[in-house]
């Protein structure tokens, strides 16, 4: 069968009504229990998810609606000073700021890590699906970190594997959409239009999107277009599912 996984990004305060649109538009294509959250902590060190608050209590009747929950970095804001030129061109054109985990350090890393998992799992109580850095980027130390824990999986642009044994369970690109200027937006249209068609014999394929493309009628459009296309070769799944 083949497989299709859809997630929600950047889950938290900072977004909750982008989310909630999301959520909407993402309704006729996928059940609760076949939908991922990505859930950043304190998204930029201003908008902290707090155990007891009203956003908490939302998250927690999302997981027990059945949403799968991974951890998303903990600030999802890169505040590290990259000297290496490969990581400082990642830093600066593979994202806006926000590849956390690029440049930190194995302790740090492992901290944050660990810090959003707990949080998450209090909230929710249950356990996280696994972790995913912001803008799935990963420094050498943060990827050391996490073959050192015990999440069941991590994901990149092009992967989804099992941390503890370096296993791959998916490949692939993900189908996402670019908000930030219209250069990208027209770029990622273009993109989401073609994939498609090339992955519709992939055993599994991964859509992801994010609260900008909230504010962008065309891209809601795509989205909608792109999962009524996918519908059509590939089943709603569950990121746990991959572990089979």
């Amino acid at each position: 069968m083949r497989r299709l996984i859809i997630s929600i990004h950047d889950v938290g305060p900072r977004f909750e009504a982008e989310v909630d649109h999301l959520l909407d538009r993402l309704a006729p294509h996928v059940r609760p229990e076949h939908l991922a959250m990505l859930v950043v902590p304190d998204h930029w060190g201003e908008n902290p998810i707090i155990l007891g608050s009203a956003f908490s209590g939302r998250l927690r009747d999302w997981a027990d609606r059945g949403v799968t929950m991974f951890a998303h970095g903990w600030f999802h804001k890169d505040l590290a000073q990259h000297s290496a030129p490969m990581a400082r061109f990642r830093a600066r054109h593979m994202t806006a700021g926000e590849g956390e985990f690029l440049g930190l350090d194995y302790y740090t890393a492992a901290k944050r890590m660990q810090d959003a998992r707990n949080l998450i799992e209090d909230i929710t109580g249950a356990a996280v699906a696994g972790f995913v850095a912001p803008a799935w980027l990963y420094g050498k130390h943060a990827l050391d970190a996490l073959a050192a824990s015990d999440f069941p999986l991590a994901e990149d642009h092009m992967r989804v594997w099992r941390p503890a044994s370096g296993k791959v369970v998916a490949r692939g690109p993900v189908i996402t959409w670019a908000s930030r200027s219209r250069g990208r937006i027209a770029s990622s249209l273009a993109v989401a239009h073609v994939l498609p068609t090339m992955l519709r014999s992939a055993p599994v394929v991964r859509v992801a999107v994010h609260p900008g493309d909230a504010h962008v009628p065309a891209l809601l459009t795509s989205i909608d277009r792109t999962l009524r296309r996918l519908r059509r070769t590939h089943w709603p799944a569950r990121y746990g599912d991959l572990l089979d």
